[in-house]
Order: structure tokens, then sequence, then C-alpha cells
């Protein structure tokens, strides 16, 4: 079995950092988005096709820098085909059935249980649908008998929704939606191809656990939360000699001695956290620096960006070699 990941999309709700880095390598919890996503996977999957549009290059080499434990393929795309326009473009080879993941999702999620369901089923695939308040951002599930969903529309009004079952943005199908994907041009997957499905079979499994969709600053650090908060982040500890609560996940060449810390950091590779500065809530890319005395809570730092000795940095993005 095969898995199939979508890494499309411009990440225009968090630039300026994704005007340099695609949103999957934006580090949380100690390592890429991208490498959480993978880490639902179970170990016998056989090949993990990476679908990608927006810097595809960089991608592709960072992965081909960083190995999985799975045999990993990139599939770049010439222009942007949409979700299903870039599973059509990387439809060679794909197994029947396969996983079909999105980049940004970090949840917790049983793909052993959801590769069962579908086996039990039959049909045509299973989606897993995540429970939300608001619906305006998703598509959203009517469900049936068994959970067999019967209607899917996009983005309704929270009052005029079938339900508030989302699709969460994993799921299992089988080959012949590739099949159904029309070639040569963009497509959404959601709107033009789901709605063919139901009539073939398509069934929901609803999560239990967390789920989030990282795809603005807001949700980026509450997925990092998550993360931590389930055991994902490493081990979370305060880095020695500093001082304050933790976690903190430090990555590989990052200088922390004497800073202190509140809950829930990222300090990536490279980065720098001179002593007496203060950091909460926040991500900080590679080569990063907070300055001595500075105070940064609620923000992503893009790459060798700067806040300088005494400033305060709260609720903001910083893109890269940005100043504050």
């Amino acid at each position: 079995m095969k898995a199939l990941v979508l890494i499309g999309g411009f990440g225009t709700r968090l630039r300026p950092v994704t005007y340099t880095v695609p949103k999957q390598l934006i580090p949380i919890a100690g390592k890429p988005m991208l490498y959480h996503v993978l880490d639902l996977l179970p170990p016998d999957v056989e090949e993990v096709v990476l679908a990608t549009g927006y810097k595809s290059d960089i991608v592709d080499a960072y992965v081909r820098g960083h190995p999985l434990r799975w045999p990993v393929r990139t599939v770049p795309e010439a222009q942007p085909l949409g979700t299903g326009g870039g599973m059509k473009n990387a439809a060679d080879g794909m197994s029947d059935p396969f996983f079909l993941l999105n980049s940004d999702v970090i949840a917790d999620i049983d793909m052993a249980a959801l590769a069962r369901r579908q086996a039990d089923r039959g049909g045509v695939g299973v989606m897993t649908l995540a429970e939300v308040e608001d619906t305006r951002p998703y598509g959203v599930a009517a469900l049936g008998e068994a959970d067999r969903i019967t209607g899917f529309v996009e983005k309704p009004e929270p009052e005029r929704a079938p339900s508030h079952w989302i699709n969460a943005g994993v799921a299992v199908y089988r080959r012949e939606v590739l099949d159904a994907i029309p070639p040569g041009r963009p497509v959404s997957f959601e709107q033009e191809v789901v709605p063919q499905l139901l009539d073939r079979g398509l069934y929901g499994l609803r999560l239990s656990g967390y789920w989030d969709d990282a795809g603005t600053p807001e949700r980026l650090l509450r997925s990092q939360r998550l993360l931590f908060d389930g055991g994902r982040g490493g081990k979370g500890a305060l880095p020695t000699g500093c001082f304050g609560s933790g976690p903190v996940a430090v990555m590989t060449g990052a200088t922390v001695r004497g800073a202190s810390f509140g809950r829930y950091v990222t300090v990536g590779p490279g980065a720098i956290v001179e002593s007496g500065a203060y950091v909460e809530n926040s991500i900080l890319m590679d080569g990063a620096r907070v300055d001595r005395d500075a105070t940064v809570i609620g923000s992503l730092l893009g790459p060798r960006s700067r806040v300088h000795p005494g400033h305060r940095v709260t609720g903001q993005v910083l893109g890269e070699h940005g100043e504050a």
C-alpha cells in the first residue's frame, strides 16, 4: 500500500514566511509539519508519493537531505492543478487502495483502523471526519446509515451545513477514484470528484482524537500545542542552563543557554536565544535570533530573522531576515 500526500497551495495565510519556505517545512514541536503528517503512516507503507506544487524543488531537496523510513518519490506539477489535478498528476503506479493525506493536517489518527474500515465497508473509500463548530472553511459531510456519506457540501454557513463533520484531510481510496479525475486541467477533488463518488459507496470515519488544520499562524501554534500535549513533540524538556516551564523542542545546532521559556516553543536549527530573553508559544525557524532581554510570545520567526535586545514581539510573523 502506498501513500499519496498533497503538497500544494502557496501558504498565503502564513506569509511572509512562505515567500521563501513552503509551509510544510515550517518546524513545529521539533520537526517540519510534513514529517508530523507522515508520522501517521503505518510502517508497512511501501512508498510515499509527494504531489508537490509551490517550491517543489525545496521540498524535494529537504526530503532527500532528511531521509524518512519509507521510500519517497516527489512528483511536481508544472502549473497549479488543484487537489484533484495534483492527485491525477501523481497517479502513475499508485496502489489499490491507497492512503491520501493533506500535508497540513495535524491529527491523532489510527491509519490501520482507517484501512480496516475501508475493507469492512467496501465501496470506493473512507474519509476521516472531524467535528467543528465553524464549517465555513471546510467541506462538510451529510451522513447516513453506517456513516455512509450521502452528501458533501463545500464551505457552508453553519446554519445551512448538513452536519458539523468535516473532511479531515486523511482518507483511504480505491485506485478507481484516480480514474474519475479529468486529466490535463486543474480539478478540485472536493467539489468536482467527491460528489461523483457518493453512489459508489463513500464512508466516513469520525475522529475522536485531536485534529487541526495548520494553515494560519494561530492554527499553526495551536497545532504545536496539540503535538506537545499528545507526546509527539519529543521529550520537550527545558534546555540545560535555561529557566521557566517548557516544553521546548531544541533542534540541531540551536543555542539557548541562559534564556527563559514558557510553554510550547520550537527553536529551529541554528537559532539563537540569548541570555535574559524570554520565549513562549512560538516557533523560531532556521537561524532566527532573539537577542538579550528580548521577549517573543505567540509568534512565528522566519529563517534568519532577528528580535533586537530588549524588544517585545507578540502575535507577529516575521519573514526571512525580518527584524523587530
